[in-house]
């Protein structure tokens, strides 16, 4: 699977500007991580000012590392004002500047649920339920004023606000206080259809990634803390304008941590959108996308488990759910998806996930006491 993504290491400002220079090109990252991270403009973006603060150095992963979002009214208004429908449907493409706004998709909704356990390598999900609802298209600003996105889900916690993502879809490897490690102007949208909101945009007031990514970026790449198992982020989402919390508004799925198993079935959705840059992909991020079958682990990454699907860029933090019921739309979210074959091996195309462990669960608990 070539997926035309920028590199979420430490190098990641000239791989930018490499990338939107290869007007309609592939480029392959040879331990490419599934970063939805292709940027669109973001013109007069303003400087973005929030805080971090570390719990530690990288090496055992004890801490998290946190990072404060939009935390006033007046950054909240800014981040609402600035997410336009245009600046939404373009948030991946790497030229955005002579990138076509994409044609709205307007595959028809079937009501029908979908039969249990039917494999699916890509499809538009077309059948509702509430993963139509809680599941949604993640949008940022990179350091450099270009825009990108990933997908994100609320999760059930006791806050109602926990959102949970892909590590690299929050920042890149390096120190927590770096001025271009942590991308900024994050924005949720549940529910995400053709550049609207169906339920409203939300930005996130804080954030928490494992302190595995404030590892030296001249020694550790980005796809080497992934493939060590810790690419799962956490997002506190702001309330809505009425002060609902964003689970009162959409729903949640429910969230495990254990061991994978052998020959689950599981179904993945994501807001894949390298169709923006490369015209071979059929995606360009109007539509949820689904997969479905029995996952297995990566044989060059067995720490990483997959399903054949043929999502790329911009799928990345999307849910991998167990025990999903297609009549309900419900399951329960075990692992976030964090890169293609390309790094974790095995037939193409499979997509595969961060499966959710003790790290996840530390991050989970600190994100749902918030």
């Amino acid at each position: 699977m070539h997926i035309s993504s920028h590199r979420p290491s430490g190098q990641q400002g000239s791989t930018r500007r490499t990338l939107r220079r290869a007007i309609g090109a592939t480029v392959t990252v040879s331990a490419a991580v599934v970063a939805l991270v292709t940027p669109a403009a973001a013109a007069n973006a303003e400087p973005h000012n929030s805080s971090s603060s570390s719990g530690g150095a990288a090496g055992p992963d004890t801490t998290t590392t946190t990072h404060a979002g939009a935390t006033t009214a007046q950054e909240r208004n800014r981040i609402d004002a600035y997410w336009t429908p245009e600046r939404l449907k373009l948030a991946s493409a790497v030229v955005p500047e002579i990138t076509p706004v994409p044609k709205d998709d307007d595959t028809p909704d079937d009501p029908r649920p979908l039969p249990a356990n039917t494999p699916d390598s890509g499809s538009v999900w077309t059948h509702g339920g509430a993963v139509e609802k809680n599941v949604g298209r993640l949008f940022f600003t990179f350091s450099d004023g270009y825009d990108g996105s990933c997908t994100a889900t609320v999760v059930t916690s006791a806050n109602r606000s926990t959102v949970v993502t892909a590590s690299h879809c929050l920042r890149g490897v390096g120190s927590p206080s770096g001025d271009d490690t942590w991308n900024h102007n994050f924005y949720f949208v549940p529910g995400y259809r053709n550049g609207t909101k169906p339920l409203g945009g939300f930005s996130i007031r804080t954030m928490a990634t494992s302190s595995r990514w404030n590892a030296d970026p001249d020694t550790t790449q980005s796809s080497d803390v992934a493939a060590a198992g810790y690419d799962t982020g956490l997002l506190v989402a702001n309330p809505a304008a009425g002060g609902q919390p964003i689970a009162d508004i959409t729903g949640s799925q429910h969230i495990g941590f254990g061991q994978p198993v052998e020959g689950e079935f599981i179904h993945t959705f994501g807001y894949p959108s390298n169709g923006l840059n490369d015209p071979k992909d059929k995606y360009v991020g109007s539509r949820m996308i689904h997969c479905a079958g029995t996952s297995h682990p990566g044989p060059k990454v067995p720490l990483l488990w997959g399903e054949t699907c043929d999502m790329s860029a911009g799928s990345s933090g999307g849910p991998h759910l167990a025990h999903f019921d297609t009549r309900t739309g419900t399951g329960t979210v075990v692992g976030i998806t964090t890169t293609s074959e390309e790094l974790a091996g095995g037939p193409t195309p499979t997509l595969y996930a961060t499966r959710f462990g003790d790290s996840a669960h530390r991050l989970y608990d600190w994100a749902q006491s918030r």
